[in-house]
């Protein structure tokens, strides 16, 4: 395993000094933002795919200073039902396959998206409940019209270009948001779909991060190292589901945190445990977004942590069996 940061924490910092920056933090890879959600603050991908030399010149920046790319993210909603921002997010995913070939990276993160419930939507439209009987006519439409077609073609557009992983990340409001609904679209789609896994996003759910990567196994294809914390008084009184801003800490039923300040050094033993368990080798990404720290305490507080926690070594033979 390698530790690695989600670069978009540091877009104020140019490529360079983010990648001096973390590498002085013993840092060993990065995943850069490539358009959507996240922007593009450390990589135009415009820029990059009209010209090879500044392509160089990114590669070269990376490597100066030991890194490497663990994936390019594009998070968005390619099947949101107003087709010009559909449109603005299925270009970045393209784009993003486009230059990850460039690259020699095989992995693109992204959401599933989630589409409106008729073809004459104005908003997405994310169903929690199969009662009334509306919501499975919605679902039929949101899975088999739209989500299933749209990941199917661009599952094969990827793959022509080198991208073999496309990594979903699991998050409420869209329709790939737990184990099950990653796993449906794999069935459908084809192993070209994985997780983006980020336990964050589940902690909040009350799913068990451990069980989760056990099921999931190798369809996990990259991994976000970020906490939540449950507020238990709250929680009770209102239940997990939380449409407060992110900012009123002291009422919401839950709250992201940097690694270790949502739970505690045995989780993620057993977190990375398991990882090791399914055969996951690859890199642990920390995605900083918790509001009760700056980013530089926040995210040196997370490489700290997980110093302390992650299996950088080979398990090397069994002398005692």
């Amino acid at each position: 395993m390698k530790l690695g940061v989600f670069t978009v924490l540091l877009a104020q910092k140019s490529l360079e000094e983010a990648c001096q920056y973390l590498s002085n933090l013993g840092v060993q890879a990065v995943e850069i933002g490539t358009g959507g959600f996240p922007g593009n603050a450390h990589c135009n991908t415009a820029e990059l795919l009209s010209d090879d030399g500044k392509i160089e010149k990114f590669k070269d920046t990376i490597k100066k200073y030991g890194l490497e790319i663990s994936a390019l993210s594009c998070h968005g909603n390619a099947v949101h039902p107003d087709k010009e921002i559909a449109k603005k997010f299925h270009k970045d995913f393209e784009d993003t396959v486009l230059l990850a070939e460039k690259l020699g990276i095989d992995r693109v993160i992204t959401f599933s998206g989630c589409p409106g419930d008729s073809p004459g939507s104005k908003y997405p439209n994310w169903v929690t409940c199969p009662w009334p009987e509306d919501f499975l006519k919605i679902l039929d439409y949101q899975w088999n019209e739209i989500l299933i077609p749209y990941w199917a073609k661009a599952a094969k557009f990827a793959g022509e270009h080198g991208v073999t992983k496309i990594c979903f990340e699991l998050h409420p409001g869209f329709c790939v948001y737990n184990t099950e609904t990653l796993l449906k679209l794999r069935s459908a789609v084809g192993d070209a779909i994985g997780a983006n896994f980020d336990p964050s996003h589940l902690f909040w759910q009350g799913i068990d991060p451990v069980a989760a990567i056990k099921k999931l196994g190798p369809a996990i294809y990259h991994f976000h190292a970020k906490d939540c914390r449950i507020d238990e008084y709250n929680t009770r009184v209102n239940g997990v589901l939380d449409t407060k801003h992110y900012g009123d800490e002291a009422n919401r039923s839950w709250i992201f945190r940097t690694v270790g300040y949502g739970h505690g050094y045995q989780v993620w033993k057993d977190i990375v445990s398991a990882l090791r368990i399914v055969g996951y080798d690859h890199v642990l990404s920390i995605e900083h977004e918790d509001s009760l720290m700056s980013v530089s305490e926040g995210l040196e507080k997370a490489i700290s942590f997980l110093k302390e926690v992650m299996v950088f070594e080979k398990t090397g033979e069994m002398w005692w069996a």
